[in-house]
Formats: structure tokens, C-alpha cells, sequence
């Protein structure tokens, strides 16, 4: 698994994509998008993903087609079938193929994240993935998304969520400013742009009281450690 949440979005219709992409970045978690099949395959094989969104009807290789090539490659990637076909025997193909969850169109975006963390929570007891990550007194809960430091409850925006997750998820590692945007951001680094630097600023307030968790290298980024 990459070091934080990543999901696999499999969409053509620009709007429908565009939607969803934006919704989960603003959840927190780090999105790529393709555009057919045949390029969703090539990532999935080759990039560690959470959870895959894949529309049904897609060019060059349909949704369905994409996940049986997966699942006979051993990629257990779970996946949520998005169709504007509700019928009982689109549903059951869709999971013969291989899915995991199967929604219809239109659909709120409320419903499809519900989805999303399900399956996450579903891998996560599975044993694929702690349930907890721990460094010091500082836990972060995967499955409730709560975030303690010794008794006290810290209240986190999505991307600070996402930056604390990515840095427990490599304690004791140093991650450099461009890391943190392909993660947290999905975009290259632009060097003149200080909002890395802003979103420490902010977790540190937030994460750091009596004693620091969060250190600067300097020139160099960031490293989260207990001591």
C-alpha cells in the first residue's frame, strides 16, 4: 500500500469523474483517474491501490472485462461497479466479474464514500492493514477516522488528516515537500508555492502542544517521530 489511502477512480464521462475525483480528495484520500480500461489496467498492475470506482461501460476495455483481467492477474484490489444499469442480472455480472459493490446511477456522493470506507474497513479486518496507526501517544484511528494524543481528541480537516496519516504511515522516515503533494495532493511539486509549508503549519498547531512530533529537516522536509 502506498502511504496513504489511494483509489483507483475508472470513469469516462467528465462530469461523473470529475465529481467523484473531487469528492475524495476532499475526503482525504489521494485519487488517480483514467479514462478507459486498458490504462486502468496497466496502474492497477503496476501501483498498490485501496479501492477501485469502475464505471461498467468504458472504452477500449469495459468495466467488467477489467476486473476479471485483475482478478485472474491475483490483483485483489476491491472494487465498486458504477453502472446506469439497476437490474438484478447487471448487478449479479457485475459481481460475478469480481466486484465487490455495484451502484447505480445517479448516485450521491454521501452513499458512494459510505461504500468506499466499508471496503476499506472490510480489507482493513481482514488483516491487509493495521487498524490503528500508533507513534508515541499519538494514534490515528483507520476505521473511525479519530485522531488522539493521549486523551485528547484532535479534530482534523481532510487534507491534515491526510498529511498525518501519510507521515505515520513512515515514522522516523523524512518525506520531502514533493512526496507530500503527490500524496496528499495528487499534483507535481511547484517549488514556488508555499502550501506544504502551510499545511504543517496548521497540523503542527493542531498535533504538536507540549511536545513536538512533527520536525522540519531542513532543505530537505519533514519526519514524524516520538523522540
Amino acid at each position: 500500500m502506498t502511504g496513504d489511502m489511494r483509489i483507483l477512480v475508472v470513469e469516462d464521462d467528465s462530469k461523473i469523474a470529475s465529481f467523484v475525483v473531487k469528492g475524495l480528495r476532499q475526503s482525504g484520500f489521494a485519487v488517480d483517474h483514467c479514462l478507459d480500461g486498458e490504462q486502468a489496467l496497466t496502474m492497477a498492475r503496476s501501483l498498490t491501490y485501496d479501492v477501485a470506482v469502475v464505471d461498467v461501460m468504458l472504452p477500449k476495455l469495459d468495466g467488467l472485462a477489467l476486473v476479471q483481467r485483475l482478478r485472474t492477474d491475483g490483483i485483489r484490489l476491491p472494487v465498486i461497479f458504477l453502472s446506469a444499469r439497476a437490474a438484478v442480472e447487471d448487478r449479479i455480472k457485475g459481481l460475478q466479474a469480481g466486484g465487490d459493490d455495484y451502484l447505480t446511477k445517479p448516485f450521491a456522493f454521501s452513499e458512494l464514500l459510505a461504500r468506499v470506507q466499508a471496503l476499506i474497513r472490510r480489507a482493513t479486518q481482514s488483516g491487509a492493514d493495521p487498524v490503528k496507526l500508533v507513534v508515541g501517544d499519538l494514534v490515528l484511528d483507520l476505521l473511525t477516522r479519530d485522531v488522539t494524543r493521549g486523551s485528547e481528541k484532535i479534530e482534523l480537516q481532510a487534507r491534515e488528516y491526510g498529511l498525518l496519516e501519510y507521515l505515520m504511515r513512515h515514522p522516523g522516515r523524512v518525506v520531502t515537500k514533493t512526496m507530500i503533494m503527490e500524496h496528499v495532493w495528487d499534483y507535481s511539486f511547484d517549488p514556488q508555492t508555499n502550501v506544504v509549508d502551510v499545511l504543517v503549519h496548521r497540523l503542527r498547531s493542531k498535533v504538536d502542544r507540549d511536545k513536538t512530533l512533527i520536525q522540519t529537516i531542513r532543505g530537505v522536509g519533514y519526519v514524524l517521530r516520538a523522540s
